[in-house]
């Protein structure tokens, strides 16, 4: 099976990379790995071939020579996030809604010419920002799409795109709707969410970090590990199950800001909470203030998709796989 990850330089493609290799996958029997992004990933330690290209994936020529790769399983994971998405709108248009529809047009192509008998399944991570308020206590899995970011009407687009190609039979395809990915390794991103992960992050390894929203905010949460358990559970339905609906609202931990501290404080004690200085960014706050905080996601989870259940947990998988001390 040829596997292609789109985005395969970025912290959820390296980690969704590493678990395809591990042997525990289910997704299986790999035959290749294509690995795609701006800038060329990695190359991993593998037993199989694995291809490495770099490229803009906003440019129609990208989406032919990815395409040609007749990929069995596409996990589109690139996108230009949120906070950059919001500031540099035609790049985020370009990226993230341009590039998707170059890439799904490229296969349709290949899937008409082979009549029909090319039919990649493709896995594509949307976002919670396909929502927006007033909200209930709780989305369920009839709530409305009505982003109010750029980034969240560029996800919504490719969402109908994906269903409106599935629907027609030119690729079998699943949005997954991506929690915040949080606790984040590495250095900070241009996502407004970034915060949510730096203000647990920059502590644990002694550093200042600054929070810029209130500490009422709540916000939902899952991990990377989590989040590459959602992507090979999704490469191994059937996703006729899905039958019209091809979007998935994930499973994951809906909390505060402050649930998050007191989380960290019982985890790491009063000293580590000391580094965490609240400075409000207005530009954020207005961000945030549009965003979904706590889901009743069942379609995922009677599907087999799961989370963590405590932000404890999730912070216990940041120093399981990623804290250096």
């Amino acid at each position: 099976m040829k596997v292609l990850v789109i985005g395969a330089a970025g912290m959820v493609g390296k980690k969704l990379i590493q678990r395809l290799l591990d042997g525990n996958s289910p997704v299986h029997p790999l035959s290749e790995l294509i690995l795609y992004d701006i800038i060329d990933a990695e190359k991993p330690f593998a037993k199989i071939p694995v291809k490495i290209f770099s490229g803009d994936i906003s440019k129609a020529d990208q989406a032919k020579i990815l395409a040609s790769e007749k990929p069995a399983i596409i996990y589109h994971l690139a996108s230009i996030v949120s906070g950059e998405a919001e500031e540099k709108f035609n790049k985020g248009w370009h990226t993230n809604a341009h590039g998707s529809w170059n890439l799904l047009e490229e296969l349709r192509v290949i899937s008409e010419e082979s009549e029909g008998e090319y039919k990649p399944k493709i896995i594509f991570t949307s976002s919670i920002a396909v929502f927006g308020a007033p909200f209930p206590d709780k989305i369920g899995d009839e709530f409305l799409c009505a982003p109010q970011t750029s980034y969240g009407a560029q996800k919504a687009i490719t969402e109908m795109l994906i269903s409106d190609y599935s629907r027609k039979g030119f690729i079998d395809g699943i949005s997954i709707r991506l929690p915040t990915i949080c606790v984040r390794p590495g250095k900070p991103n241009l996502a407004a969410s970034g915060f949510f992960s730096g203000i647990i992050r920059e502590p644990l390894n002694n550093m200042e970090a600054i929070l810029p929203v209130s500490d009422q905010v709540r916000h939902w949460h899952a991990s990377p590990r989590s989040a590459t358990h959602f992507l090979t559970h999704a490469g191994t339905m059937d996703l006729k199950k899905l039958e019209s609906r091809r979007s998935l609202n994930m499973p994951g931990v809906s909390c505060t800001v402050e649930e998050q501290i007191d989380a960290l404080r019982k985890v790491a004690g009063n000293e580590v909470i000391a580094k965490i200085k609240h400075k409000t960014d207005h530009k954020i706050t207005k961000i945030v203030d549009g965003w979904p905080r706590d889901f009743d996601p069942v379609r995922a989870t009677t599907l087999g998709f799961k989370s963590e259940n405590t932000f404890e947990e999730i912070i216990k998988v940041y120093l399981s796989d990623d804290f250096e001390k």
